[in-house]
């Protein structure tokens, strides 16, 4: 459900918990056996079947899926400290790879149980779904905190029976411009570790219909393209083409995101370049959002690696240039 504003409050979402908070008055009229609370910006392939019998199992107030994690990767995350049993028992918010945190480890029982492989140390972090009692929920939303992550579940843990389930297969988190990027960038590879073409778990998307890609003397290697593109005499390398692109002759796209188009454009705009990427352009470790105007003899391959910095029509993150929806840019522009 989108944010909105109502009489109650005039302000929108501050954070995960604070969105699930808002929107429970729409499930007033229900009475669920539980509530299964998913987070949006990762990339994985799990059957909520199997985390819903385990949380019925242990009769659990809130049950908490998590996924193992190496130490030099706990930074990143909120980790568990779970028992034998599966009880969470504490939690720890980002630790650094020097903190002491060796009570952390998973427990020998429970890596049998979830069939973890591997001998070295792990550690639990929280993929961020939960499953909630309705009371249990209820109450843990019962004040202003505003994210479920760093606050909500904390605090659940030392007042509910809290469990955690352990997710023994790929996940990626996908809620900033680097893991967004760099999971895009995997996807491409010849045998990638997340696959859509799977028979169990499939995918689906929305429905547009649209014509099939029209290629015309191009070249391509480990790219993944979608439908209704139009390239012409292009070089794709470990990128991904997304709908609607328009890329023209001589364009190189090299390690990069191309989002695509929402519509097809019948007559180009006085002034300015038409929509999709011109001729002879040469994009590098770039995002392009949706509907950009990249004019011809373009470059953008921050070649003098920079880390953060706004410019005009274009960002930098990480090192990675993003060019926002509907941006322009003008014939001969090096970024």
């Amino acid at each position: 459900m989108a944010a909105e504003q109502t009489l109650a409050t005039k302000d929108w979402f501050q954070g995960t918990a604070d969105a699930v908070r808002k929107n429970m008055v729409h499930y007033g009229t229900e009475q669920p056996d539980a509530f299964l609370i998913l987070s949006g910006d990762h990339l994985y392939r799990m059957d909520y079947r199997d985390i819903l019998k385990f949380h019925m199992e242990k009769k659990a107030d809130v049950t908490i899926a998590t996924v193992p994690v190496h130490k030099k990767d706990v930074s990143g995350f909120g980790i568990m400290q779970i028992n034998a049993g599966a009880q969470i028992i504490a939690f720890r918010e980002k630790p650094s790879p020097t903190e002491r945190i060796r009570d952390f480890v998973i427990p020998e029982t429970i890596r049998r149980i979830f069939k973890v492989k591997g001998k070295e140390e792990l550690y639990l972090a929280s993929m961020g779904v939960y499953i909630f009692e309705p009371k249990a929920l209820k109450a843990a939303l019962a004040g202003n905190e505003a994210d479920f992550g760093k606050e909500v579940i904390p605090k659940a843990i030392g007042k509910f029976n809290v469990y955690g389930y352990v997710f023994n297969d790929y996940w990626r988190d996908i809620g900033t411009i680097r893991s967004y990027y760099d999971v895009n960038i995997e996807l491409t590879k010849p045998n990638p570790p997340f696959s859509f073409l799977s028979s169990q778990g499939r995918l689906f998307t929305r429905s547009r219909f649209l014509p099939p890609s029209r290629i015309i003397n191009a070249n391509f290697s480990n790219a993944v393209m979608t439908e209704g593109c139009y390239l012409d005499g292009v070089h794709v390398e470990d990128s991904i083409i997304g709908l609607r692109s328009y890329i023209l002759k001589g364009s190189v796209i090299r390690k990069s995101v191309v989002i695509g188009n929402d519509f097809y454009e019948l007559d180009k705009p006085k002034g300015q370049p038409a929509l999709g990427i011109g001729k002879n352009c040469q994009i590098e470790h770039a995002i392009l959002d949706k509907n950009v105007r990249i004019g011809n003899n373009v470059s953008i391959s921050n070649k003098e690696k920079i880390e953060e910095k706004d410019g005009e029509n274009y960002y930098i993150r990480d090192g990675i240039v993003i060019i926002p929806k509907g941006a322009v840019v003008r014939d001969g522009t090096k970024i």
